[in-house]
């Protein structure tokens, strides 16, 4: 790893970086109160059986249960769309950009090998998804305090919550970075990560919502981000190793192909 790489990449992000830990937070913060305000008065409404139970199961997530809540707010498009900005923005862009802009080979100038740029860039990239998860989670924290349910949150839970979360949009992020660094353009390496990110969204939302398409669930990376049962002490580490797997096959994809590309003068 390239150590000034890697702290240029952060300095370039780092007001990124400061805006969305703050919207992810805030996010984060408003569950809990919702949860708190609303919960039961929701739950009533679904036992009536006018909506279908379904229907208020996002991912596994709910607004019955303090659990349910701050699960909800890790699957829902919001904290997904604010948590894609790195890893599948930053990743996507990472090398593809650079490569269409004509600047890749002014970093690969430098006495800096392609899998140590990479390694760099996947660092850096994954230092940033875990501080956004942690906002995120911390976010859920701060809204329970404010709520006065954070009786029902066992804290000792949240750091596996935490890794699992890290691992699922980590996994996004080796992917991202797999396609920039087998295209020259921006484009189809953000079309193929952006493409891999929505299928997965749509196979484990059916998934939840369908019963007859649960038998597809399993193949979502989303199905993986087992918020509530961690919290309720029912995680498993199959969940952990499928995700470190993924995050480890896209590494590997990219460490193989990118040293052997031939660049081509960029057009």
């Amino acid at each position: 790893m390239n150590g000034a790489l890697f702290r240029q990449t952060w300095r370039s992000q780092r007001v990124k970086l400061a805006i969305v830990s703050t919207a992810l937070a805030v996010w984060g913060f408003l569950l809990p109160i919702v949860y708190a305000r609303f919960g039961a008065q929701f739950r009533v409404v679904m036992d009536s059986g006018i909506f279908p139970e379904q229907f208020a199961r996002l991912g596994g997530g709910d607004i019955f249960s303090l659990s349910g809540s701050l699960a909800l707010s890790f699957i829902h498009p919001i904290a997904i769309i604010l948590t894609s900005v790195f890893s599948v923005g930053f990743s996507a862009g990472a090398i593809a950009g650079e490569r269409q802009r004509g600047t890749l080979e002014v970093a690969l100038a430098r006495p800096i090998s392609r899998r140590a740029l990479y390694l760099t860039l996947f660092a850096a990239g994954f230092g940033f998804v875990a501080v956004t998860v942690a906002a995120l989670l911390a976010g859920g924290v701060g809204g329970s305090l404010f709520a006065g349910v954070i009786g029902e949150l066992l804290i000792r839970h949240l750091p596996l919550l935490w890794l699992n979360a890290v691992l699922l949009f980590g996994s996004f992020l080796a992917v991202g970075l797999a396609a920039s660094a087998s295209f020259d353009r921006l484009p189809p390496a953000l079309g193929v990560t952006i493409g891999f990110v929505v299928v997965m969204y749509f196979l484990e939302v059916l998934g939840s919502m369908w019963p007859a398409a649960e038998a597809l669930q399993p193949y979502s990376l989303f199905h993986y981000l087992k918020p509530k049962a961690i919290l309720i002490g029912a995680g498993s580490p199959l969940d952990q190793a499928v995700l470190a797997a993924v995050i480890v096959m896209a590494m590997a994809w990219a460490l193989v192909v990118f040293p052997r590309r031939d660049l081509a003068a960029p057009s």
